[in-house]
């Protein structure tokens, strides 16, 4: 990642007239190109919102970074995510194993457990992540076996195929008594049902005492929601469904809704406060650990919109508006990146927000300043 910067920098400052073709519609010569790529290559090695929020710089200024970069799952094995603290120094350690759809979760959960092995008294963290599909593999199912064997916390997102989960299922059921919590985000009904957060669980999912599956058969009927959107509804109406609950249950219940919301916000902060809140509410040695201690208090989850402009280098996050945005780019990006905002074409991206949440987004950071090394107004 750290080398990928700065080759892309020099593309940008060196080789951009050379490596496209110049006759394209939104460039008028090559000494266009250059001047606008030698602006633009500035602007992004400069600024600061990229070192704060671009996985790019994570990689480059954080010591508890992800050496692989983002995601990764393609080029690496499981071996190659592991997470072992390098000095306990007493600690105890939780260990969590997670099964995710998609790779932009690995280099965020990486760098919180990373965060937390530098910088916590009270715990330690051993993590290790499989991409769903890799369990049809048999030495990678076999290896997933001994992980949940002796993990402390497993975790599942957004496991929808059939005989992959029946693979999870088959792992994790006859080991989710002595495992300290259960987290499974928006998958199928019978790997949610492995849910366990204190005595807050899903067992009986699809059943009709079930506050859950009565509110999730009611969105159905009312708006056809299929069960992934039920559950973002079901966040969504939280205290309506606590009151519901018995208050040993409904303290449970916060706490793994509120771990969802950390899920969906992604980030390394967010999966740090969810490491953290999990770890000294639920797993058995660091709660003993915690005896007489003050808890952390975890941050709130920080959650992005779900339908907004982002930038790479903008002072915010994101934009609501197109009119916040553009005021922005146009009159204080466009002029110092030598991109002329009345006449050049404009060009729109479609982004993932998952990758913008976990910080995944070199692909797009690469993307944008190639664009606009090149005279295009870019509206992600």
């Amino acid at each position: 990642m750290a080398n990928f910067k700065l080759a892309a920098a020099a593309l940008l400052s060196f080789g951009a007239a050379s490596a496209w073709q110049t006759r394209t519609s939104f460039v008028t010569s090559p000494r266009a190109i250059q001047q606008s790529a030698l602006k633009t290559a500035a602007l992004y090695n400069n600024n600061h919102a990229v070192q704060s929020r671009s996985s790019l710089n994570m990689v480059v200024s954080d010591p508890t970074s992800v050496s692989s970069g983002g995601g990764m799952f393609t080029a690496s094995n499981a071996e190659s995510r592991r997470v072992v603290p390098e000095d306990p120094r007493g600690r105890p350690t939780m260990k969590i194993v997670y099964v995710v759809l998609e790779s932009q979760y690995q280099s965020s959960m990486t760098a919180a457990a990373k965060r937390i092995n530098a910088g916590s008294d009270n715990m330690a963290v051993e993590c290790v992540g499989y991409l769903l599909e890799e369990l049809r593999n048999e030495d990678a199912f076999e290896q997933f076996k001994k992980d949940v064997a002796d993990a402390n916390v497993f975790v599942g997102s957004l496991i929808f195929v059939q005989e992959l989960a029946e693979k999870v299922t088959e792992v994790v059921q006859p080991l989710r008594d002595q495992l300290d919590a259960v987290l499974i985000f928006p998958s199928m009904p019978e790997v949610m049902r492995l849910n366990k957060v204190g005595s807050f669980t899903m067992k009986n999912l699809g059943q009709s005492k079930s506050v859950v599956a009565d509110f999730m058969k009611k969105k159905k009927q009312e708006d056809g929601s299929s069960f992934e959107e039920g559950m973002l509804k079901l966040l969504r109406t939280l205290p309506k469904v606590l009151k519901f609950l018995p208050s040993d249950k409904a303290a449970d219940a916060r706490t793994f809704m509120m771990s969802f919301q950390y899920w969906l916000g992604g980030s390394p902060e967010n999966l740090e406060s969810l490491l953290l809140m999990v770890g000294q509410d639920y797993v058995g040695p660091i709660k003993e650990n915690m005896k007489g201690k003050e808890k952390v208090v975890v941050e709130e989850p920080v959650l992005l919109p779900d339908k907004a402009i982002w930038h790479p280098v903008a002072p915010d996050i994101v934009f609501e508006t197109n009119q916040k945005y553009f005021e922005w780019y146009d009159k204080e990006f466009c002029p110092e990146a030598g991109i002329d905002p009345k006449n050049a074409q404009t060009i729109g991206i479609i982004l993932q927000k998952s990758h913008i949440n976990t910080k995944d987004d070199t692909h797009y950071v690469s993307l944008i300043a190639e664009l606009e090394s090149r005279g295009a107004r870019v509206v992600p």
